[in-house]
């Protein structure tokens, strides 16, 4: 792999925008993603531009990507910071303070080229920095691909889902991994 793995800069917000743009239109979107194309390409720039702030900079969440030698980002991850106490996106209470991994993407020509590895492994080491002993994430029981990716990693089921938004009579399964 011939990629930087790095945090976006608030800048680079036409970037973000482009790329999760990318991200949902890829086939399996409906079963990874929170949001529709259409959605997303609605939103003003200045909601990018908040985005790529509140990602680029702060405790609270960072998003990371793989810059190819081209300049051309291949792929990206978020790492959300949860406290203990706090509701999360399904109205749970979040027992211990812990990183939320989300919008994972990889665009499809770079899959198997061992970026997403570099992705994960950049946003968990950011996470451990910080303090946190846990990282978790949801995958929809219905996308194999990304649940053997995270099992290989060393996420291990909780036996905890959550309904499938977007995805009526479907789960998403929810998968941990603690600090070493």
């Amino acid at each position: 792999m011939n990629h930087v793995i790095r945090s976006i800069r608030s800048d680079e917000w036409p970037a973000v925008k482009e790329l999760r743009l990318a991200a949902l239109q890829d086939p399996v979107a409906h079963l990874a993603f929170l949001e529709t194309y259409e959605q997303s390409a609605a939103r003003p720039d200045s909601f990018w531009q908040e985005r790529a702030e509140g990602a680029a900079e702060g405790d609270r969440a960072r998003q990371f990507v793989a810059v190819g030698p081209d300049g051309v980002w291949a792929g990206s991850v978020v790492m959300l910071v949860e406290k203990a106490g706090q509701q999360d996106f399904f109205d749970a209470v979040i027992d211990q303070d812990q990183g939320h991994l989300v919008g994972v993407f990889v665009r499809a020509e770079h899959r198997g080229s061992g970026v997403t590895d570099a992705l994960v492994d950049g946003a968990l080491a950011w996470a451990w920095e910080r303090g946190l002993e846990r990282v978790r994430l949801f995958v929809h029981e219905k996308n194999g691909r990304a649940e053997a990716f995270y099992r290989k990693t060393g996420f291990v089921p909780t036996g905890g889902s959550v309904a499938s938004q977007g995805n009526e009579g479907t789960r998403d399964l929810e998968f941990v991994i603690v600090r070493s």
